[in-house]
Protein backbone atom coordinates (compact mmCIF):
# COMPACT_ATOMS: atom_id res chain seq x y z
CA UNK A 1 0.00 0.00 0.00
CA UNK A 2 1.46 3.19 -1.08
CA UNK A 3 1.79 5.90 1.86
CA UNK A 4 0.17 8.63 -0.21
CA UNK A 5 -2.31 8.60 -3.24
CA UNK A 6 0.09 8.18 -6.39
CA UNK A 7 2.90 7.08 -5.09
CA UNK A 8 4.63 4.30 -6.59
CA UNK A 9 7.17 1.95 -4.87
CA UNK A 10 9.91 1.60 -7.58
CA UNK A 11 12.88 -0.28 -6.36
CA UNK A 12 14.61 0.29 -9.85
CA UNK A 13 14.66 4.13 -9.85
CA UNK A 14 16.25 4.29 -6.36
CA UNK A 15 18.79 1.63 -7.93
CA UNK A 16 19.51 3.85 -10.99
CA UNK A 17 20.09 6.76 -8.81
CA UNK A 18 22.42 5.02 -6.65
CA UNK A 19 23.87 3.27 -9.26
CA UNK A 20 24.15 6.94 -11.28
CA UNK A 21 26.03 8.53 -7.93
CA UNK A 22 28.16 6.00 -7.57
CA UNK A 23 29.65 6.70 -11.04
CA UNK A 24 29.66 10.35 -10.59
CA UNK A 25 31.63 10.14 -7.93
CA UNK A 26 33.70 7.95 -9.67
CA UNK A 27 33.94 10.58 -12.86
CA UNK A 28 32.59 7.90 -14.63
CA UNK A 29 29.13 10.07 -15.27
CA UNK A 30 28.75 13.48 -16.03
CA UNK A 31 24.72 14.07 -16.75
CA UNK A 32 22.04 12.27 -14.39
CA UNK A 33 19.39 10.24 -16.55
CA UNK A 34 16.62 9.94 -13.72
CA UNK A 35 13.14 11.36 -13.91
CA UNK A 36 12.79 14.17 -12.02
CA UNK A 37 9.68 15.50 -10.73
CA UNK A 38 10.83 18.17 -8.12
CA UNK A 39 8.05 19.48 -6.43
CA UNK A 40 8.35 23.82 -6.26
CA UNK A 41 7.11 26.96 -7.40
CA UNK A 42 7.12 27.03 -10.89
CA UNK A 43 9.67 30.14 -10.23
CA UNK A 44 11.94 27.44 -8.88
CA UNK A 45 10.89 24.97 -11.31
CA UNK A 46 12.51 27.15 -13.86
CA UNK A 47 15.36 28.07 -11.66
CA UNK A 48 16.02 23.99 -11.50
CA UNK A 49 15.50 23.39 -15.33
CA UNK A 50 17.97 25.70 -15.67
CA UNK A 51 20.98 24.70 -13.62
CA UNK A 52 20.18 21.29 -15.53
CA UNK A 53 21.54 22.74 -18.78
CA UNK A 54 24.65 23.94 -16.97
CA UNK A 55 27.48 21.42 -18.43
CA UNK A 56 29.42 19.13 -15.86
CA UNK A 57 32.90 21.24 -14.77
CA UNK A 58 31.59 24.49 -15.72
CA UNK A 59 29.92 27.17 -13.46
CA UNK A 60 27.73 29.69 -13.97
CA UNK A 61 26.84 32.96 -11.69
CA UNK A 62 23.63 33.58 -10.11
CA UNK A 63 23.07 36.89 -12.07
CA UNK A 64 23.65 34.66 -15.29
CA UNK A 65 20.59 32.09 -14.19
CA UNK A 66 18.32 35.19 -13.43
CA UNK A 67 19.47 36.41 -17.38
CA UNK A 68 18.47 32.58 -18.91
CA UNK A 69 15.01 32.90 -16.90
CA UNK A 70 14.49 36.23 -18.54
CA UNK A 71 14.28 37.75 -14.52
CA UNK A 72 17.97 39.80 -15.27
CA UNK A 73 16.81 41.50 -11.91
CA UNK A 74 15.78 38.38 -9.81
CA UNK A 75 19.19 37.48 -8.49
CA UNK A 76 18.40 37.24 -4.82
CA UNK A 77 15.40 35.03 -5.85
CA UNK A 78 17.79 32.35 -7.64
CA UNK A 79 19.56 32.23 -5.21
CA UNK A 80 16.67 31.64 -2.82
CA UNK A 81 15.50 28.73 -5.19
CA UNK A 82 19.37 27.17 -4.99
CA UNK A 83 18.92 26.77 -1.48
CA UNK A 84 15.75 24.82 -1.94
CA UNK A 85 17.00 22.54 -4.40
CA UNK A 86 15.60 18.97 -3.46
CA UNK A 87 17.92 17.20 -5.77
CA UNK A 88 21.35 18.06 -5.09
CA UNK A 89 24.16 16.91 -7.08
CA UNK A 90 21.18 15.27 -9.75
CA UNK A 91 20.39 19.15 -9.72
CA UNK A 92 23.59 20.73 -10.09
CA UNK A 93 23.42 23.67 -8.12
CA UNK A 94 26.78 23.55 -6.42
CA UNK A 95 28.06 24.81 -9.95
CA UNK A 96 26.35 28.35 -9.22
CA UNK A 97 28.69 30.94 -7.81
CA UNK A 98 28.82 34.83 -7.10
CA UNK A 99 29.36 37.25 -9.29
CA UNK A 100 32.56 37.87 -8.00
CA UNK A 101 33.74 34.37 -9.34
CA UNK A 102 33.60 33.06 -5.58
CA UNK A 103 32.06 30.09 -4.18
CA UNK A 104 28.81 31.47 -1.78
CA UNK A 105 26.34 29.20 0.04
CA UNK A 106 25.71 25.95 -0.38
CA UNK A 107 23.79 23.52 1.89
CA UNK A 108 25.87 20.78 2.50
CA UNK A 109 28.77 23.62 3.45
CA UNK A 110 30.70 25.76 1.09
CA UNK A 111 33.53 22.69 1.30
CA UNK A 112 31.09 20.19 -0.21
CA UNK A 113 30.65 22.89 -3.10
CA UNK A 114 33.91 23.27 -4.08
CA UNK A 115 34.73 19.53 -3.53
CA UNK A 116 31.86 18.61 -5.94
CA UNK A 117 33.19 21.59 -8.29
CA UNK A 118 36.89 20.11 -7.82
CA UNK A 119 35.55 16.80 -8.79
CA UNK A 120 34.23 18.02 -11.59
CA UNK A 121 37.71 19.65 -12.83
CA UNK A 122 37.01 23.17 -11.76
CA UNK A 123 40.26 24.58 -9.59
CA UNK A 124 38.23 26.12 -6.44
CA UNK A 125 41.10 26.84 -4.40
CA UNK A 126 41.22 30.79 -5.35
CA UNK A 127 36.98 30.46 -5.36
CA UNK A 128 36.49 29.48 -1.74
Amino acid sequence: ESPRDGWVKDETLLSDAREQLHAYFYGELEDFDLPLAPSGTDFRKKVWDTLLKIPCGETMTYADVAVMIDQPTATRAVASANARNPLPIVIPCHRVIGSDGKLRGYAGGLSIKAALLDLEGQKTGNLV
